[in-house]
């Protein structure tokens, strides 16, 4: 019923920016939870922004003042603006999404395909 796409990684020097981007289809009412994790060389998966239906977000302190997690309704799209990048954010990212599918309350919960991320020094 759902699917995401994931696109917009690549490599890019130490300072510079990217916009990573998890495109959903399929049948969605709406968005219940958005997060991104990363998988960086050696470490295990792990949360860097998430966001709920509510407006809270939340940020892996590494990326806190510089990541941003938002989304576009009318393309069911969630996005991670990622400004002032550093080495230390090297990994393949994932997003995370939960929709709700119907109006009975039904959800889905999948994983992007996962993009990589290189910034070199």
């Amino acid at each position: 019923q759902v699917q995401l796409a994931q696109s917009g990684g690549g490599l890019v020097q130490a300072g510079g920016s990217l916009r990573l981007s998890c495109a959903a289809s399929g049948s969605i009412v709406s968005f219940n939870y958005m997060g991104w994790f990363r998988q960086a060389p050696g470490k295990q998966r792990q949360l860097v922004a998430e966001a709920t239906t509510g407006g809270s977000t939340d940020y892996a302190e590494s990326v806190k003042g510089r990541f941003t997690i938002s989304r576009d309704n009318a393309k069911n799209t969630v996005y991670l603006q990622m400004n002032s990048l550093k080495p230390e954010d090297t990994g393949v990212y994932y997003c995370n999404v939960e929709t709700q599918i119907d109006t009975a309350g039904g959800t889905w919960n999948g994983w992007g395909q996962g993009t990589q991320v290189t910034v070199s020094s």
